[in-house]
């Protein structure tokens, strides 16, 4: 299937992300690094969440699913804050992309039925995940961070030539898409 690219921004940005851009496949380097950085636990999901470490698998899995795929694009919502510590801003911001991100991902897979979608941050589909009690409850709408991957996002965006940082009082949350 032949990808457009100019096609999918546009539908990126109709669903409400403020940036987006094909990803550069190579830049997708997982690096244990990047998950050594989940296991300091800074977010509060290591080990609670299905979709963070070390319930989303190995980086060794993440790599292997990863290279099945042959095109990505980056998405990205951007917010302005009053100043560096505007919490109700990043909040909202960081909601308005994960709600985007699920929006975009259950339209994607009609037309993209094998879809990876790496998401920022901790998977919030639910209020609280049933791990490691029970199976998730929506597997289609739950995913994985790109840093749960391992993946430097700030270096990933760099190398598919898109902003990662966009200045002084702003936030930046992205996402990938990868498509067959």
């Amino acid at each position: 299937m032949e990808y457009s690219v100019e096609k999918l921004k546009q539908f990126a940005l109709d669903e409400g992300f403020t940036n987006a851009g094909q990803l550069n496949i190579k830049a997708l380097v997982f690096m244990p690094e990047v998950r050594q950085m989940c296991r300091a636990d800074r977010c509060h999901a290591y080990g609670k969440n299905w979709r963070c470490p070390p319930a989303c698998g190995s980086i060794e899995e993440a790599s292997e699913r990863a290279a099945q795929y042959s095109f990505g694009m980056i998405v990205q919502t951007v917010a302005h804050m009053e100043d560096e510590f505007d919490y109700e801003a990043i909040e909202k911001a960081g909601k308005a992309h994960a709600e985007s991100f699920i929006s975009m991902m259950r339209k994607l897979k009609k037309e993209y039925p094998d879809i990876l979608g790496m998401g920022a941050g901790t998977c919030s589909r639910c209020k609280e995940c049933t791990y490691p009690d029970a199976p998730c409850r929506f597997p289609e709408d739950s995913y994985s961070s790109m840093e749960a991957y391992g993946l430097w996002v700030s270096k990933v965006c760099e190398l598919s030539g898109i902003p990662y940082n966009y200045g002084k009082c702003t936030v930046a949350f992205t996402s990938c898409y990868l498509l067959k």
